[in-house]
């Protein structure tokens, strides 16, 4: 067999195995890359509201699997226990996640179950910390210009945020 006809079954070969991956996978696999690609981008959306990854990926974490303990949590994420448990007490302590006791049967130490506020909520609390934000840093301008930053004269900074459904 020549060189050249040796060079070419070779091209046709890594033709065939392009072609062996049927458009169905193609298209699978650049889903699954899309979703990954986005539920990155919403934990780095919720790491901004909540402050740190670590309470992203719980809130995340807790909204795909509702009454879930601490531990399951941190099995869930792969967190340590105890950071999970710190997070938790801090993210009920502000109002973003909420907490019962499990009931059980039996006798014996009932875990909390935690589940996050929806979504709708949270960002709700995020955009009065943005509007309080955006006031700050436009009275403050007014009253480095010259004008007067008493707050009887500025008009404050409105955001609203509306239901999908309506």
């Amino acid at each position: 067999m020549s060189e050249e006809n040796g060079s070419e079954r070779l091209d046709a070969d890594a033709e065939a195995t392009d072609d062996d991956v049927s458009p169905r996978e193609r298209l699978e696999a650049e889903a699954d890359r899309a979703v990954t690609e986005f539920d990155e981008g919403v934990v780095d959306l919720l790491a901004w509201i909540l402050d740190t990854e670590t309470r992203a990926r719980i809130y995340v974490y807790l909204r795909q699997h509702p009454g879930s303990t601490s531990d399951e949590v941190a099995d869930g994420t792969g967190l340590y226990p105890s950071t999970v448990r710190e997070a938790l007490a801090q993210l009920h302590e502000e109002g973003t996640v909420e907490r019962h006791k499990r009931e059980s049967a039996g006798a014996g130490n009932n875990p909390y179950e935690y589940e996050a506020i929806a979504p709708s909520t949270l960002v709700q609390g995020a955009v009065g910390q943005v509007q309080e934000q955006l006031n700050a840093v436009f009275n403050l301008e007014r009253g480095s210009d010259g004008e007067s930053n008493d707050a009887g004269d500025a008009d404050p900074v409105r955001i609203t945020v509306e239901d999908a459904d309506e």
